[in-house]
């Protein structure tokens, strides 16, 4: 597999962003920012299919907030028959972080992600998935 190279054209603004994310991340340059970025993206889209597929999500929202907890309720009851467990654990006077484990096809774990981590008051969500079959 050989590298082949090509031209890209960006705005200021996005220019400055990648250059920013580079030096955030350790990337060597440009070339291999975008290659990771690219990568990320294409195995994203992957997962929205129907392998069997093992992971956990993640999330770390504001203890404080009841209704967080009660909507995280009642949204992992009703994918009960893919989630294996769920724990939390409290990080400070403030925080929780939640580790959901789960296994099942990966399009509906990807739905459960996306709903838990687009509550109101999630700080930090996401999903990482290994194919399990």
């Amino acid at each position: 597999m050989g590298i082949k190279r090509f031209g890209v054209s960006l705005e200021d603004f996005l220019l400055e962003s990648l250059d920013q994310y580079v030096i955030e991340n350790g990337f060597a340059n440009r070339s291999q920012a975008i290659r990771f970025l690219i990568e990320k993206n294409v195995a994203e889209k992957k997962w929205l299919c129907d392998h069997l597929v093992a992971g956990t999500i993640i999330i770390m929202y504001d203890q404080a907030k009841k209704e967080i907890f009660s909507k995280i309720n009642l949204i992992e009851q009703a994918y009960k028959e893919v989630i294996l467990s769920s724990s939390q654990y409290y990080i400070n006077q403030n925080f929780c972080l939640r580790i959901v484990t789960v296994m099942g096809v990966a399009h509906t774990l990807t739905e459960l992600a996306d709903q838990l981590t687009a509550i109101k008051g999630i700080k930090h969500g996401k999903l990482v998935m290994s194919r399990a079959d």
